[in-house]
């Protein structure tokens, strides 16, 4: 009988403990259970969050690009002539918006060497072509990329004497693609032209541009070495020289700029320009912990009104 008694005594213990460990383990995982549904729900809630404070952000880039446009619309009516000591040219500070701040700035695209004349009507334009030449050696850079360009905007599959790239170059590699044979829309696409990698991009970054039709450059806000690259005979310390006393006593017109180059370089009128249409505008909000930046590219019509050419958040 004893051991009887003691033999269920032990299985009691046994059940009891199997039991308490059982109950220890669904306790566990109720506990696990909620603290997973309170991470899910905070995890939600901030995301939500981020996505709101974030759909706020690029609605005030939105809203910050249309103030642009209204600067530069007002800028056109106050004058014809364009130059670096006008409001829109001016960085200002961050403003402050709800639970943020905005902060951006405008870049005159016509004080850049526009990449697409390098082609007019399909064809190369060799003043052009010498032009772009002309800048890539003062910025010590492969002259062979004139004509890789050149051959990636025309409409031709015939290669540039001087290391140009068609068709069969890109189909060769990995993966293959072809020349876009059209002009460039955003100078970001210079990724995709024979030899224009990361290092010849940054080294190019400030000098050039991609417009949508043929543009003379503005003298009023070039960087000399723009300058001597569309001045012939004009070297950089010259354009550096007549840089500053621009920045004194801006260009009136482009006849002033001629009077006032030094000697002895050639001024082709229909190249220079002091007023601009082309504007790049580049902005960054800040809501919370959310972050929007944004781009776009500008021109103003014949009522001065700025259209968009194209926008994209960054």
């Amino acid at each position: 009988m004893e051991t009887g008694t003691v033999a269920r005594a032990s299985a009691r213990r046994t059940e009891k403990g199997v039991a308490i460990v059982l109950a220890m383990g669904v306790a566990a995982l109720a506990a696990m259970a909620a603290t997973a549904i309170l991470v899910t729900q905070s995890t939600w809630a901030r995301h939500r969050e981020l996505n709101s404070d974030h759909a706020q952000a690029q609605a005030i880039v939105g809203a910050g690009l249309d103030w642009v446009r209204a600067i530069l619309s007002d800028d056109r009516r106050a004058s014809n002539v364009d130059h670096l000591g006008e409001p829109w040219a001016l960085r200002l500070p961050p403003v402050p918006v709800e639970n943020g701040e905005l902060a951006g700035f405008i870049e005159d695209q016509q004080g850049r060497f526009n990449l697409n004349n390098l082609v007019t009507g399909g064809k190369v334009s060799p003043a052009h072509l010498a032009q772009f030449q002309r800048l890539l050696s003062i910025l010590e850079l492969p002259l062979s990329l004139a004509g890789a360009l050149a051959d990636w905007i025309d409409e031709d599959s015939e290669s540039q004497p001087l290391d140009g790239a068609e068709n069969d170059y890109y189909l060769a590699l990995d993966p293959p693609y072809l020349a876009a044979n059209r002009p460039l829309i955003d100078v970001a696409e210079l990724a995709l032209v024979r030899g224009f990698d990361d290092s010849v991009r940054a080294r190019l970054r400030l000098f050039v541009t991609a417009l949508p039709r043929l543009t003379p450059v503005n003298v009023n806000t070039a960087p000399p070495e723009v300058l001597a690259g569309i001045v012939k005979g004009l070297d950089l310390d010259r354009a550096r020289e007549l840089a500053a006393q621009r920045d004194r006593i801006y260009f009136g017109s482009a006849d002033d700029f001629v009077r006032r180059a030094p000697g002895g370089v050639e001024v082709s009128p229909e190249n220079i320009t002091v007023r601009s249409d082309y504007f790049r505008v580049s902005m960054r909000v800040t809501i919370g912990q959310s972050v929007a930046q944004g781009a776009a590219l500008l021109v103003r019509d014949n009522t001065g009104w700025p259209s968009v050419i194209w926008r994209k958040y960054l």
